[in-house]
């Protein structure tokens, strides 16, 4: 189930549900459900992209990252199809007590544009590496992490906390904050592209195939740079005030510079550490950048 990658699925609905207590006076007592439902998405996500992985003969002998339970024989892909199926109902089934936590029904309009909004997550989580034509294969995995891990993910989170402000307020709050989450949660998978590229070529199309090892990784840098940046502006725009509070996510800085040196010195299978690195500075990030707007509000 890959669970060293739940804190990096975690982090944008942490600095979500954070942002959401700086708009409402308190939370819905199901925000637990919020959190639930995003790990089992990720772990739906990890599930379906092992066996995609393994039915395009991309994950072999010769993968320079962790081998996984297909791969070793310790699962066979009909067990592996009962187990992804098992985690999309729970999928299902946690986000639907999700929104019914948060509006007190489903049936009114935002919790249904809200319910296809956890079908397209579903679908997404599945079809990285699986199916005929995953859109992982074809370059795009960029676009829909940022998209899920960032946008989706803490505004996502901030609006079933907080929809009784509007969407527009919402929107404001969390949308820099998601954006940097984003770009985080990019350049994981951007090293993840970097250590497999050389055994990638053979079945897939990646953004570090595309740009090459150089490119993919002056492109990681400004991924990294770039969420910052954009924290540091929200931190300057949104928080008023010359309390340090707001900078409590600074704490961090080091281990993604830490982690952008490693990251232009390893190769191949000694760039694996990073990956974890880059996933708990990010888990880190978020729940100081939240506990910071929290004590600086309240």
């Amino acid at each position: 189930m890959r669970l060293r990658t739940l804190p990096l699925s975690l982090s944008g609905t942490v600095m979500g549900v954070c942002i959401a207590g700086t708009i409402v006076p308190s939370l819905s007592h199901g925000t637990w459900l919020i959190f639930l439902t995003t790990a089992l998405l990720q772990v739906l996500s990890n599930l379906s992209n092992e066996l995609g992985d393994t039915l395009h003969g991309t994950d072999t002998q010769d993968r320079q990252g962790i081998h996984y339970s297909i791969q070793d024989g310790e699962m066979t892909i009909k067990e592996m199809k009962y187990l992804i199926a098992a985690t999309a109902l729970l999928c299902c089934i946690s986000g639907l007590a999700m929104i019914w936590s948060s509006f007190g029904t489903v049936v009114a309009v935002e919790p249904l544009l809200l319910l296809l909004l956890g079908a397209a997550a579903i679908w997404a989580a599945m079809h990285y590496t699986l199916g005929k034509n995953p859109y992982g294969y074809r370059g795009l995995g960029d676009l829909f992490v940022f998209i899920f891990f960032g946008i989706v993910s803490c505004c996502g989170a901030c609006y079933l906390c907080a929809h009784q402000a509007g969407l527009g307020t919402v929107l404001k709050a969390s949308i820099m904050p998601a954006c940097s989450i984003g770009l985080f949660s990019i350049g994981v998978l951007n090293v993840n592209n970097i250590r497999d590229a050389a055994t990638d070529v053979a079945t897939r199309v990646t953004t570090a195939i595309r740009l090459g090892g150089r490119g993919a990784r002056i492109y990681h840098t400004f991924l990294i740079g770039t969420g910052w940046a954009l924290m540091i502006i929200y931190s300057l725009i949104n928080i008023p005030g010359a309390s340090g509070l707001r900078w409590i996510y600074a704490i961090t800085l080091p281990l993604y510079l830490l982690h952008l040196k490693g990251v232009w010195k390893l190769e191949g299978r000694a760039l694996d550490p990073m990956l974890p690195m880059l996933v708990m500075s990010t888990f880190a990030f978020s729940i100081l950048g939240g506990l910071g707007l929290l004590l600086h509000f309240f």
